[in-house]
């Protein structure tokens, strides 16, 4: 499986990888770590040949043999991928589909299904399992395997790709259990340890320290809603979905991605703090979905030359570039041209802070938003909405898919907009992921009919794919003086 990478600059280059955990078993990301706030009693001592301070390094053989056994190998039997189906060379709907006079003189190919390999641990003994989002998305079988080779299928309770978590389950009874810590106790320094499966190789550990906290990653959909911990611990294909375990023996993250030029481990790992992860999970064994909060707006970075012209006193907080209509913004007060400094009187030092911190906050919480306008700073307050109502696709399955069915994350064209661009309706494209992003769908991109039916609110997106016969939904997509049709599957 491919590893998707984004490129920080053109002369970098560099590859953000996810740990695909349904990938090839030879490109399978897995990551485990274990966090340290002190050196354990077993440290071992290390005298300075030249006489100076002895060195105290810590020894891991303790956690690993106690902890281990609730660490898990996840093996995944993947659907053949959106992507694979969608490639020109074939049909990528069937000999039945309405679409199928376009693809006609193409041979039709028969992708084979994918086996991958991931990690997870066990946080309940009758074998409720926490794992990657990735590692199990798309499978048509699972099977878990534990620490003692017992191997058992597993299913799906929940699953949410914005953070990249999910929630399995095994047939089992008196299964040992990972302890949970708080990652927000978390300090730059200290040791963590990994286990995990990389490159299949099972129950392997490293470790190292935690690097920097709080980094928040662009992904396809502009705002990744995730603080991630950075680590410098060696992970590879195959760990993805690993507990991070700090000197105590307690849970602090789940490995999820890492920073890389060639897909390898090059030393920046970035994992998922726990208590993000069981903010998530909770939800997704309750309901099997998780609500967000959201303000329905888009935001730009505040730089020197940005905070000159606004008469900041410094670069920081979150530039509101445009406020949907009819969204909890909106109905706040908030303009374009307000710069965003705290919320409930957390300061919003990046742009990136606020996204992570109104998702995680319930729909119809009452926030009050620090905002600098006309050189001053004025309080006001708003009234969350869901994340899906106002500028995002709502999903009506109980997965959490990002974007829905489709992948695609759309607002309602407002009537100026409708009449720069010389159409009636129509949704503008704000994120892609999932089939929508394999069939070439691009943020900028104007939705203006589903299957021959125009469309200009999510809803009516929403209805029109919850009806197509077999998922197949042709998208008539504007983009600039091009308009063409574009056959998309739903998941």
């Amino acid at each position: 499986m491919t590893m998707r990478k984004v490129f920080r600059n053109p002369l970098a280059a560099v590859a953000l990888g996810v740990l695909i955990g349904a990938a090839p078993l030879a490109a399978i990301y897995s990551t485990r770590t274990a966090q340290a706030a002190n050196p354990p009693p077993e440290a071992l001592t290390s005298a300075n040949p030249r006489g100076g301070v002895a060195v105290e390094l810590p020894d891991f053989s303790t956690l690993i043999k106690r902890y281990a056994p609730a660490v898990v190998a996840i093996k995944v039997v993947e659907k053949p991928s959106g992507s694979s189906m969608q490639q020109p060379q074939g049909n990528p709907f069937g000999p039945n589909s309405p679409f199928a006079p376009f693809f006609r003189s193409l041979p039709y190919q028969h992708p084979e299904p994918v086996e991958g390999l991931g990690s997870g641990f066990i946080i309940r003994p009758d074998g409720l399992i926490v794992t990657n989002a990735h590692v199990v998305a798309g499978a048509s079988k699972i099977t878990v395997e534990l620490h003692d080779r017992r191997e058992y299928p597993a299913k799906v309770i929940g699953m949410d790709k914005i953070s990249d978590i999910a929630v399995i389950k095994i047939p089992a009874h008196n299964l040992p259990t990972v302890t949970l810590g708080n990652s927000k106790s978390l300090r730059v320094g200290q040791w963590v340890l990994a286990i995990g499966m990389p490159f299949g190789f099972d129950y392997t550990a490293t470790a190292g320290i935690v690097s920097a906290l709080g980094r928040v990653l662009p992904n396809a959909n502009k705002f990744d809603y995730v603080p991630f911990i950075q680590t410098d611990v060696p992970i590879n294909p195959g760990n993805s979905g690993g507990p991070l375990i700090n000197m105590q023996g307690q849970v602090v993250g789940i490995n999820s991605e890492i920073y890389s030029r060639s897909g390898g481990y090059m030393g920046l790992s970035f994992s998922i703090p726990i208590n993000v992860a069981m903010h998530v999970a909770d939800q997704l064994i309750a309901s099997g979905h998780v609500e967000r909060g959201e303000l329905g707006i888009l935001i730009q970075p505040v730089n020197q030359v940005t905070a000159n012209a606004f008469g900041l006193p410094r670069p920081e907080g979150a530039l509101v570039t445009r406020v949907n209509p009819g969204s909890p913004a909106q109905a706040a007060g908030i303009k374009s041209g307000d710069v965003i400094l705290a919320l409930d009187g957390h300061k919003i030092e990046r742009m990136t802070d606020l996204p992570v911190r109104v998702a995680s906050l319930l729909p119809g919480t009452v926030v009050h938003l620090t905002v600098w306008r006309n050189h001053a700073e004025h309080v006001l307050t708003a009234k969350l909405g869901a994340m899906g109502t106002n500028g995002l696709l709502a999903t009506n399955d109980r997965s959490g898919r990002l974007g829905g069915r489709l992948g695609l994350v759309v607002r309602p064209l407002t009537a100026q907009e409708q009449q720069q661009d010389q159409v009636h309706g129509g949704l503008e494209v704000e994120g892609v992921s999932g089939p929508a992003l394999d069939a070439g769908i691009q943020p900028g991109d104007i939705v203006l009919s589903a299957n021959g039916q125009s469309v200009s609110t999510p809803n009516q997106l929403n209805a029109i794919v919850n009806h197509a016969k077999d998922g197949d939904v042709a998208l008539l997509i504007k983009n600039g003086d091009v308009t063409t049709f574009v056959p998309v599957q739903a998941q």
